[in-house]
């Protein structure tokens, strides 16, 4: 049988962690599919320390990071960039995850070269244009352009459906996160694992407090919302000596500026530069809970029995609202410190949080994308 062509792109190191195991799940199968990795760089440190850790190494690589990058340029960078790797390999199938420009660009640029585009983590809706922002936008155009699509729930395949999406084209596979975060786990812990960062994390860590992990970098969070969020930071780290608050601070500007001049000061709030992904695995389970506006946190906490709270109005990720796994808090102060301190006081209301279900999957949605694929072939 003629070998059929896989290109799985990515440019992120959130859409790196969530198609590294699809990466090495086709891998498994080079008798039947010729499977090729292109990386745009959207972001660059970040996904380079991804790649190094899954041990991929791209056939192709953009580079398009670039000092105040904006959306017009570098949608349009992907765009052309990627047109003489489509000529040059021309795939029968292409693979976009999520939300990113990355993926929003290359789903237009396959649609152009007539590939299969293959959305994974298809079906997240907000119904809200502006939040988040410009993610709900780009997921709903790989949405239009997409022949296959890969829904990590049945609410996902759900909003689907009712954009008129064929529901044979619609294959509900669980998140790929869950397959990364059960393989990095292991990896982690395994005794010839040594990693640097991680042994400083050991050293900063307060063995006798109750580890708070935060990540916020939104950009509908920008200006007053982060004030609000470093407001209610600093009274629950105030109101809390027996808690150490962790918090990787993003680059961004708008983001570092509230944060360390609100924050800084206080002996139990530790800022450190942003982590590898290993080391935030690491950090997330040795964590009490963790407050979060990360899509990706939302699913992976669970998995580690970690209650999370989200700073955001609106959450694509309904489901775990819904099981009791997160509450939206958004960037409210009050609402912040109030569940806060709920789960810091209330042992029983945390441990049943702990242990509620995830119900972003088990580990094996690399697997049933693959065998859809498979089954795809024999049937065309």
């Amino acid at each position: 049988m003629l070998k059929r062509k896989n290109l799985i792109v990515f440019g992120t190191r959130p859409e790196a962690i969530k198609m590294a195991p699809l990466v090495m799940e086709f891998l498994k199968h080079p008798d039947d599919f010729v499977t090729k990795v292109c990386v745009t760089a959207q972001h660059r440190e970040m996904l380079d320390q991804v790649l190094s850790f899954f041990e991929i190494k791209p056939d192709y690589d953009l580079d398009l990071m670039k000092p105040n990058q904006n959306l017009y340029s570098l949608t349009a960078d992907i765009i052309i960039g990627l047109k003489p790797i489509l000529e040059e390999f021309e795939p029968d199938y292409i693979y976009v995850h999520g939300d990113t420009t990355t993926t929003m660009a290359t789903s237009i640029a396959g649609f152009y070269s007539k590939s299969i585009v293959c959305h994974v983590e298809a079906g997240l809706r907000t119904n809200n244009m502006k939040s988040p922002f410009p993610e709900e936008m780009n997921r709903c155009v790989t949405g239009v352009l997409s022949t296959i699509h890969f829904s990590p729930t049945k609410t996902s395949k759900k909003n689907l459906v009712l954009e008129n999406k064929p529901e044979a084209s619609i294959v509900v596979t669980g998140n790929t996160v869950i397959d990364a975060l059960k393989y990095s786990v292991n990896k982690v812990k395994s005794v010839d694992f040594a990693d640097n960062e991680i042994n400083q994390l050991e050293g900063i860590l307060n063995k006798n407090r109750r580890i708070v992990l935060v990540t916020g970098h939104r950009r509908e969070n920008h200006g007053q919302g982060f004030i609000n969020i470093c407001k209610a930071l600093k009274k629950i780290a105030l109101d809390n000596e027996d808690v150490q608050i962790i918090y990787p601070v993003h680059l961004n500007p708008n983001v570092q500026k509230p944060v360390y001049n609100l924050l800084k000061e206080i002996e139990n709030i530790t800022l450190i530069a942003p982590i590898s992904y290993p080391a935030f695995v690491w950090l997330m389970e040795k964590s009490y809970m963790i407050i979060t506006d990360s899509g990706g946190v939302q699913e992976e906490a669970p998995s580690l029995g970690k209650p999370v709270l989200v700073m955001r109005d609106t959450t694509e990720r309904p489901e775990a609202v819904e099981a009791g796994t997160v509450i939206l808090v958004g960037t409210n102060q009050t609402k912040i410190v109030e569940e806060t301190q709920k789960l810091l006081d209330n042992y029983e209301w945390y441990n049943q949080m702990k242990r509620l279900h995830n119900p972003y999957g088990d580990g094996k949605a690399c697997n049933r994308i693959v065998e859809h694929i498979l089954k795809d072939e024999n049937e065309r």
